[in-house]
């Protein structure tokens, strides 16, 4: 008999020659293609202007800095009047932070940019990998189709931010599904949570998956369940923030999906009008719309992967008329839908006879027509081409538009550095708008603010200092000097130009004095405290 270390040996000898063998090859091949074309695709949008797309962007990539030179776990004295204050903080995005340490060696707003189009490029891979999996036919062609599906979904996945890496975890959670290897959802599931908030999306995948299983096989499995919520368990407690994440969950997320929040959060939280969707996602929704014809052009029944991909594309469609943010999700997932939707009448089984309902269902123009046009193979990739090309020139158009559109990156680096320069280390600045935040704390970390990242963090941790804050910031108190010294402990103010009442009632208040002022923004300063 071969000894153990024999059969190890000839185990990983096949594994290598499968590996190395043509159609391995090919697949390395495509890969690489399919990575040169995303990158070059995200970089020419990315690259169309100095600034970068969206605000938490700014945050994120110092907050990496800092991780870089102080450690995985540095002190934030940043934000002392919120939720994220010294004694609660929790970093909700740590793995995602910990990814983008490699991108703050040298010039970091470069390295922010290039770190967009990096994770961006792994979840558009992740999800060639998954239809790849899936024996889709064209899965390559099909995975480029995520760069014309969405102008705004393209314009979310340019921003510095973890949502990329989250649709690829979702990509993987559900390839892993898909192949059965549930208790690897295990590790991910852990991951995620210290990745990104947004990790109870993988376990309602789970549960989408299990009830397509049992829909179409009759078979109830809940160990899809299990292992993702014994991963999320175990990725709460095993935390270096421990339980700081539990309250914040508790605190943050909670109000914000119950919607029992009154607090105005940022556009993202809200939905788009019908006719916004219609003309930044067109393709998403034809996309969907297709994967349910092509549903009805087939006589079989559901299997368990068509089932699972309209569910998770209704679940994000429903969720996208809720708030805007997840057109992050609901373009990829559609696409994914009508791939594996399509997939039985491509290729090899192109709608053939038995494949489709009787003609009594269908009038006979349109069954030839789409015989015609689909069933010899060497017309699909045409077919395919012809729509994602158009799509993918048009996507690209108005994605360099919108992000064309961007903020300058300079804004309130002046005013950073006056603060910088002429200030106590550690003192306070009163700031008039909370999305603020993020830039000031890009240029300056010598100081320390009042509100940032999202309003409910000072809401929840005092309301009666956030509606004192909200009044102060309208115009609404005469003589804000005293209330900003005496309440908010600043002696120091920085404001946008916009904010025109505060700045009528700053500049009559005796106690105030503009230091400060270029095109973006103003400095003042309290002379009687």
């Amino acid at each position: 008999m071969r000894s153990a270390e024999g059969r190890r040996a000839a185990t990983w000898s096949a594994r290598l020659r499968s590996a190395f063998s043509r159609p391995a090859w090919m697949t390395w091949l495509v890969a690489l293609a399919l990575t040169a074309a995303f990158v070059l695709f995200l970089s020419l949008i990315q690259f169309k202007t100095e600034d970068i797309a969206g605000v938490d962007g700014f945050y994120h990539i110092r907050f990496a800095s800092i991780m870089r030179s102080q450690g995985l776990k540095p002190n934030f004295p940043w934000l002392p009047m919120t939720i994220l204050n010294p004694r609660e903080f929790y970093d909700h995005h740590f793995l995602y932070h910990v990814g983008l340490i490699p991108f703050t060696f040298g010039d970091i707003h470069l390295g922010a940019k290039w770190s967009a189009i990096f994770f961006a490029t792994l979840a558009f891979l992740s999800i060639w990998l998954l239809l790849h999996s899936q024996r889709v036919p064209y899965s390559a062609l099909w995975s480029l189709g995520l760069l014309a599906i969405s102008e705004a979904f393209i314009y979310r996945m340019s921003m510095v931010r973890a949502q990329s890496l989250s649709l690829a975890v979702m990509a993987v959670g559900l390839h892993w599904m898909l192949m059965r290897k549930y208790t690897r959802l295990v590790p991910l599931a852990f991951i995620y949570v210290w990745l990104y908030d947004a990790f109870p999306m993988l376990l309602i995948l789970s549960v989408l998956y299990v009830g397509a299983l049992w829909m179409s096989e009759r078979r109830f499995d809940l160990r899809p369940i299990l292992y993702t919520g014994l991963g999320i368990s175990l990725g709460l407690i095993i935390n270096p923030y421990f339980p700081n994440n539990i309250v914040f969950i508790y605190r943050h997320l909670l109000p914000k999906v119950t919607a029992t929040t009154a607090v105005d959060v940022g556009s993202e939280w809200y939905p788009y009008q019908t006719s916004q969707l219609m003309e930044n996602s067109p393709l998403a929704l034809i996309a969907f719309f297709s994967g349910v014809i092509a549903l009805g052009l087939q006589e079989r029944r559901m299997d368990t992967r068509t089932a699972t991909s309209l569910f998770i594309a209704i679940l994000f469609g429903i969720m996208l008329f809720q708030s805007r943010r997840f057109i992050e999700y609901f373009p990829p997932f559609a696409l994914i839908f009508a791939a594996i939707a399509w997939s039985p009448l491509l290729g090899k089984e192109a709608l053939k006879p038995d494949t489709m309902k009787g003609d009594h269902d269908h009038p006979q123009v349109i069954y030839k027509l789409l015989r015609n046009l689909t069933a010899p193979t060497r017309f699909q990739p045409a077919l395919l081409l012809a729509i994602i090309i158009p799509g993918i020139f048009l996507t690209f158009r108005a994605s360099q538009v919108t992000i064309g559109t961007s903020k300058p990156y300079t804004l309130f680096a002046g005013a950073s550095t006056w603060l910088k320069e002429n200030t106590p280390e550690a003192s306070r600045v009163f700031q008039t708008d909370w999305d603020d935040f993020p830039r000031l704390f890009y240029y300056n970390t010598h100081n320390t603010y009042l509100i940032g990242l999202d309003p409910t963090y000072m809401q929840i941790y005092n309301q009666e200092l956030y509606d004192l804050w909200v009044e102060v910031t309208r115009g609404k108190i005469k003589t804000p000097s005293g209330v900003i010294f005496n309440r908010f402990g600043a002696s120091y103010i920085v404001t946008d130009l916009n904010h025109k009442a505060f700045i009528s009632q700053a500049e009559a208040d005796p106690d105030l004095e503009e230091v400060y002022r270029d095109g973006d923004a103003a400095v003042f300063r309290l002379t009687s405290h």
